[in-house]
């Protein structure tokens, strides 16, 4: 039986939706930004986790699951950067994190290859 993930990502990612909406309806999030913001930061969480379920059954020609992993923390990356823009107005310090997790993630992506020779 074939998973589908599919589905299910968009299953969470409509109640991730739903989620951030009421707490805009809630004025708890009190700008449209912020409710993009937190959505794609929030989805991304969910692509971290989905990597994790993908770790015990790998698919034959899928998505690999550190592809998967990579994707979910850049996601993260990219909804808390601007989220924290919104917040704070400092482009700079959101350009910053932004820049550090890119780095992180460029160096633990060449370090296998590096190991191996």
């Amino acid at each position: 039986m074939a998973r589908q993930f599919g589905l299910l990502s968009f299953g969470v990612l409509l109640v991730i939706a739903a989620l951030v909406l009421i707490a805009y309806a809630a004025l708890i999030v009190t700008r449209l930004d912020e409710v993009i913001a937190l959505i794609l930061a929030f989805y991304g969480a969910w692509t971290i986790v989905l990597a994790s379920i993908r770790t015990q059954k790998p698919e034959k020609y899928g998505r690999g699951v550190y592809s998967t992993l990579l994707m979910g923390i850049l996601l993260t990356a990219l909804g808390g950067s601007w989220y924290l823009y919104i917040a704070t107005a400092n482009f700079i310090l959101s350009i910053v994190l932004l820049l550090i997790i890119i780095g992180i993630l460029a160096v633990a992506s060449a370090l296998p290859s590096i190991r191996q020779k």
